[in-house]
């Protein structure tokens, strides 16, 4: 069995926590390193001291789990971009060769016709800030992994959910919403429009997508879609979550969605290569997505 050292970066975060638990549960894993933000920020740390810190790791892989979903442009680039090109240049001078995985999102397609399942050939065209800049990620680190500086791979996840949710999310943001209406602190339900669709994946998914990634394939694996290979409205996912809350009350949608999904109305992934290049394929459904959701709002950081 191939043992593995592994430097994961984003720990504490929604998935990061998920891929943190799965990594250590694998007995091929025999060392976790996770450094939090005191001990090195990749946004506003410097290279030296990121290239100091993957020496004294030695790491096989450097999973990365960072990045962020809203802000301003820079903010974005600094944090989905820049921080790959600085994990890239120091794996590449402190453990040539190794494994760089990296979660980039489906907001690096953009629009996509409806009824198809994106594969990732798939021309990208993302809309705003947040696709772009994680296009960009994607983009540099298939480039250093040709040059042979690193064995790189992105992740492409889809519309994560599940346990521990936080409200940054459609479906946390909705569950805080709804607690608070049955708690009597709202009379209705305020959301942006509802109408997308959208490929929701469970986060213990996407935990054991990463593992698989980290610890099984061949050099080379490249860009991976990582999503349920289902769509629905975000509509009926919010009706579900409302159900398992056991709230009938209303559910209004009013003014605009995040803009960076702004445009596109249907998404969902082919996972035919996730299962080919990983041996992966999801386990969970959206409804025991949704009831994790609700089960654990107490517990995600609200």
């Amino acid at each position: 069995m191939k043992r593995l050292r592994i430097l994961l970066f984003g720990a504490s975060g929604f998935v990061g926590s998920s891929v943190a638990a799965t990594l250590a549960a694998d007995p091929r894993v025999t060392s976790l390193t996770s450094p939090g933000r005191a001990q090195h920020d990749l946004v506003t740390g410097g290279i030296a001291a990121l290239t100091a810190l993957v020496r004294q790791a030695s790491p096989d892989v450097v999973v990365n789990c960072t990045g962020r979903l809203g802000g301003t442009a820079l903010d974005l680039l600094e944090a989905n971009t820049v921080a790959t090109v600085r994990l890239i240049d120091a794996v590449a001078a402190a453990a040539p060769g190794a494994r760089l995985v990296r979660l980039g999102s489906a907001g690096e397609y953009g629009p996509v016709a409806h009824g198809v399942s994106v594969a990732e050939d798939h021309p990208c065209a993302p809309v705003g800030e947040y696709g772009t800049t994680h296009l960009a990620g994607t983009r540099l680190l298939q480039l250093a992994t040709a040059a042979g500086q690193v064995d790189g791979v992105t992740l492409r996840v889809f519309n994560p959910i599940g346990p521990n949710l936080n409200r940054d999310n459609l479906l946390g943001r909705a569950a805080v919403l709804i607690r608070d209406a049955l708690a009597g602190a709202a009379g209705q339900v305020l959301l942006g429009p509802l109408g997308a669709y959208r490929d929701f994946v469970d986060v213990r998914d996407v935990a054991a997508a990463v593992t698989a990634a980290a610890t099984g394939p061949e050099p080379g694996a490249g860009v991976v879609n990582i999503g349920s290979g289902r769509a629905v409205t975000a509509r009926e996912a919010v009706r579900r979550l409302a159900e398992t809350a056991g709230y009938s009350g209303a559910i209004m949608e009013q003014g605009a969605g995040p803009a960076r999904s702004a445009g596109v109305d249907w998404i969902r992934a082919d996972i035919t290569r996730a299962e080919a290049v990983l041996g992966w394929v999801p386990t969970h459904t959206l409804a025991e997505s949704v009831k994790q959701i609700w089960a654990t709002l107490d517990g995600a950081g609200r």
